[in-house]
């Protein structure tokens, strides 16, 4: 019998590693999917500035961080490494897409070998939930039709 106790112990230690790993893997999962966010939102950022000094004269002066300092530069001299920048970024986040999709993948064989089966919580959790959805419109202004 103290052979089969010392079993199940080793049993639940190797359980606890299963779970352990499942979770830092959906963790890494996560800190992908909110970095892309993060530098999609950059990329944004990025194309609203060219699309506010695109068409201004390209001789006019404007300023620019660079490394905490702020620079005074010509637009014609900012736009070209503002586009570079944002270039660099979707390449970036292209790379990101390929890891995260290998990432997912790679947690679908986690729970395909361990047969692991996430439960999802009782009709309360999903009506809360539903909710959220709803809530997460908030703050949108939409304006008037015809502008």
């Amino acid at each position: 019998m103290a052979s089969k106790a010392g079993g199940d112990g080793k049993e639940a230690i190797n359980e606890q590693i299963i779970a352990n790993t499942y979770g830092n893997m959906r963790s890494e999962m996560t800190q992908l999917y909110t970095k892309i966010t993060e530098l999609e939102m950059e990329v944004s950022e990025h194309s609203l500035v060219i699309g506010a000094i695109e068409p201004l004269d390209h001789s006019r002066r404007c300023y620019r961080m660079v490394g905490g300092v702020l620079v005074e530069r010509t637009i014609r001299e900012v736009l070209p490494a503002v586009h570079r920048n944002k270039e660099g970024l979707e390449e970036v986040i292209a790379r990101m897409h390929e890891a995260l999709e290998k990432k997912k993948k790679e947690i679908t064989e986690f729970e395909l070998k361990y047969k692991i089966r996430i439960r999802k919580a009782d009709s309360n959790a999903d009506e809360e939930e539903g909710s959220k959805k709803e809530g997460s419109a908030q703050g949108v202004l939409v304006g008037p039709a015809g502008q």
